[in-house]
């Protein structure tokens, strides 16, 4: 992911949902005015949800997902209505698009009351407007009449999702707010097996941006340099932000008086609620022998053999609490439906993840009364400075006893 392209998680996702055949994927040929999605009659050619990266004027970055078909019929059909469903958590704005020569149906019905509940801006795309020219519908503010055979009204269609565009900023930016101009900042990168070859990952790279934008004097080294880096300046840095995975080595070198965090921790704030990953973890102390705890990425990165999420979180866990648990693991976009069997969830910071499915998985563990934490906030409170990390956000530092 080079600098001057925006990721994925910060581009507005536009689910495109609705029955098969409906014209989902013309829909999305047409607004972007490429062939972005296979075209077919036989019902059911879009068998997984699929996602675009691109621009749209006058939108700008988006990310457009299309969705099987919410009328598919068999155990697979079912299945893949799920996984239509599961847009849902990651969609900033909606299309439903119905075939005005059917008119709206119970699936139709079914996923608008869904998007509603959700409070997503949702816009009810009447298509096939060519093949139904006598046809009368009396449309509301947020419904529209195309065809994306012809062209018609696919401009009107463009301009209506960008006024619709409610993304909200995000709320807390990654470090901006906290660091002023010509602040020193220290970043603590380590490079070892799990590191990717000749490039850093997205969270190294955006912290690294903000900080740029906002002036701030940026010093990145890895842990085992850190010392010496600590020693060779002139001044003290206004703070000090390492990978999770160093937090007990960096405390031990970073000096009382200097503010300590984790790109993780950064991330919680970001994408998610800070308060609720710091509340959550409490719940290591209750876990009993024979205890599950879901292990949970954004990502879906080839683990390595001492990797963070599957190797060494799972050990630091059972060396805390000194009890035998059982850990199950989910990636990408895999989050469970069935959170029953879990005393605790631990995610990762989320920086794969739009805002929106984060901010969707934290309410869904509440809605189930599952405690959910993250691995910056976990590693800090197993290692006792989990009140050190967090210093920097006094609100949720004053939480901690």
């Amino acid at each position: 992911m080079s600098l001057n392209k925006t990721p994925k998680s910060d581009r507005v996702h536009i689910g495109i949902f609705g029955r098969r055949n409906a014209g989902k994927s013309k829909i999305i040929n047409a607004i972007t005015g490429q062939n972005l999605a296979i075209v077919s009659n036989v019902l059911g050619t879009t068998t997984d949800p699929v996602s675009k990266a691109m621009e749209i004027l006058p939108l700008g970055p988006v990310v457009i997902i299309d969705t099987p078909g919410l009328d598919d019929t068999g155990e697979l059909g079912k299945m893949r209505v799920e996984k239509a469903y599961q847009v849902i958590n990651k969609t900033d704005i909606a299309l439903v698009v119905i075939d005005i020569t059917r008119g709206k149906t119970s699936e139709d019905e079914a996923i608008l009351k869904k998007l509603a509940e959700k409070k997503i801006p949702c816009i009810t795309v009447y298509n096939k407007a060519d093949l139904a020219e006598n046809e009368k519908i009396e449309i509301t503010e947020n419904e529209i009449i195309v065809s994306a055979e012809t062209g018609y009204h696919i401009n009107e269609l463009k301009e209506k999702i960008a006024s619709m565009n409610s993304k909200e900023e995000v709320k807390h930016p990654i470090i901006a707010d906290r660091i002023k101009e010509n602040d020193l900042v220290i970043l603590v990168i380590p490079i070892d097996e799990s590191a990717p070859k000749g490039r850093l990952i997205l969270p190294q790279q955006q912290t690294i941006r903000e900080l740029l934008e906002c002036g701030a004097h940026t010093l990145c080294v890895r842990e085992s340099e850190l010392d010496s880096a600590l020693k060779s300046l002139g001044r003290k840095p206004a703070l000090v932000i390492t990978d999770s995975q160093a937090f007990k080595l960096v405390d031990s070198i970073v000096p009382n008086d200097v503010m300590l965090t984790s790109f993780s921790i950064l991330f919680a704030r970001h994408k998610g609620d800070l308060e609720a990953v710091v509340k959550g973890v409490t719940a290591l102390n209750s876990l009993k022998d024979g205890d599950t705890v879901l292990i949970s990425e954004g990502c879906t990165h080839h683990r390595q053999c001492n990797d963070i999420g599957s190797v060494k979180l799972p050990k630091w866990i059972c060396s805390y609490t000194g009890k035998n648990i059982n850990f199950e693991y989910s990636s990408g976009t895999e989050f469970p439906l069935d959170l029953s069997k879990y005393q605790l969830i631990v995610h990762c910071g989320g920086c794969m993840l739009n805002e929106k499915e984060m901010k969707s998985r934290l309410a869904y563990a509440r809605e189930k009364n599952i405690p959910i934490t993250n691995y910056g906030i976990t590693i800090a409170y197993i290692n006792g400075i989990l009140k050190r990390s967090v210093e920097i956000f006094p609100d949720i530092a004053d939480l901690i006893s």
